[in-house]
């Protein structure tokens, strides 16, 4: 038996955010991160479209790219006191995934973030609040129809994926306006995230009739629009803001696969710096494939991935597709040329089989369609950060 879960309502399209002015509730609880949905002046408009609706409003302020478990505790000690019920999440994927949590320590005190760290281990939602997200610059993360939050454990250096169908949003707002903010670099980055997501929703052992098509479509989009959003192209930014939409609704329900186990594991690991999500997804991507590739069955559906966008019908016409466009978006081929370097050799070297083993007990891991031990993540690990072939 399968599950398919999607919000209850998700309005798209100019002027998405009006539909504000219809949720019903005394007071909302609204989360942003930094200045950008204040400087662009979305954060009035939504303020006001709440007001409308007859709600007090609140804002928590400040949440941080990779948001932190401090962050997301701070949050929910504000909403323990304001008691909102609604709860309404803007801007980029960090903001949205905090909230997520924030929403499950408002209504459940005493629970502990490590009892949220199980997959699907949530207590039950919506005793005191709704949840509302309405993505900007998260063209790419599709939180606001997914069942995922990441959040980020900076002590111990490690990005805990927090999943469950309770998460799931229950109001998408999806208003291409918010999308036309963001700078090309995040562009490029999330745009490789949300092919990522489709990708690894078509390929998952969980897919399904029901996720196929939409990760197939999503695909196809992000093919055609993503270069040119890159570039500065309006129209294609606006179908970049569906299509990372679509992937979302994919791989929500038919999860992920190793790319983002190692994404998750490596982002915050090395004391050089992050490893952006999305340019670490772009980075590992092309191994994965070849990786997977060696279990017939991926190489089948990687082979029908590349048909649908126009290329040769297989994993390796496909690979090549993406590190072309990787170069289209100036992301760098590998982790040691990331950024310029910042990420040390020896570092890298030194917790590269406590990463791997991390990384192979990741909660993507499970769905991902070729089995895989830490002695090879380890092998793939190291391919991904010196640019090698995958060829085991």
């Amino acid at each position: 038996m399968y599950r398919f879960t999607l919000p209850r309502d998700l309005y798209h399209g100019e002027n998405a955010l009006e539909a504000l002015k219809t949720l019903e509730g005394k007071k909302a609880a609204i989360v942003v991160g930094g200045g950008s949905m204040k400087r662009f002046g979305f954060l009035d408009t939504i303020e006001s479209y709440l007001k409308e609706a007859g709600m007090e409003t609140i804002l928590i302020e400040g949440v941080e790219p990779d948001p932190s478990v401090e962050t997301v505790m701070r949050g929910a000690a504000v909403m323990q006191e304001f008691e909102p019920d609604v709860i309404v999440a803007v801007g980029g994927g960090s903001p949205i995934d905090a909230a997520k949590a924030m929403w499950a320590f408002y209504e459940y005190p005493e629970t502990k973030f490590e009892d949220l760290i199980t997959p699907f281990a949530f207590p039950t939602l919506r005793t005191k609040a709704k949840f509302v997200a309405i993505p900007s610059t998260s063209s790419g993360t599709a939180t606001e129809v997914t069942a995922f939050a990441v959040i980020t454990d900076y002590e111990k250096g490690i990005k805990y994926p927090l999943a469950d169908f309770n998460i799931t949003p229950d109001v998408a707002i999806v208003d291409p306006a918010l999308a036309q903010t963001m700078p090309p670099k995040l562009t490029a980055n999330t745009g490789m995230d949300a092919l990522t997501h489709a990708i690894e929703a078509y390929v998952s052992t969980l897919h399904c009739d029901y996720t196929d098509p939409l990760a197939l479509h999503a695909i196809k989009m992000i093919d055609e629009n993503l270069v040119d959003s890159y570039n500065g192209d309006k129209e294609a930014r606006n179908r970049m803001h569906n299509a990372q939409c679509l992937a979302g609704m994919a791989f929500s329900n038919a999860l992920l696969g190793i790319v983002h186990s190692m994404a998750h594991k490596t982002g915050a690991a090395y004391s050089g710096g992050h490893i952006v999500h999305g340019a670490a997804n772009a980075m590992y991507l092309p191994k994965v494939i070849a990786y997977n590739a060696k279990e017939p069955e991926a190489e089948k559906r990687y082979g029908e991935i590349a048909a649908f966008i126009g290329l040769e019908p297989t994993s390796k016409a496909l690979i090549e597709h993406i590190n072309e466009m990787n170069k289209q978006l100036n992301i760098a081929p590998s982790i040691k040329e990331y950024e310029g370097g910042i990420i040390d050799e020896a570092e890298f070297l030194e917790k590269l089989p406590t990463v791997a083993e991390l990384a192979v007990g990741d909660a993507c891991t499970g769905s991902n369609p070729r089995s895989i031990t830490p002695e090879q993540m380890e092998r793939l690990l190291k391919a991904c950060f010196y640019n090698e072939d995958v060829d085991f």
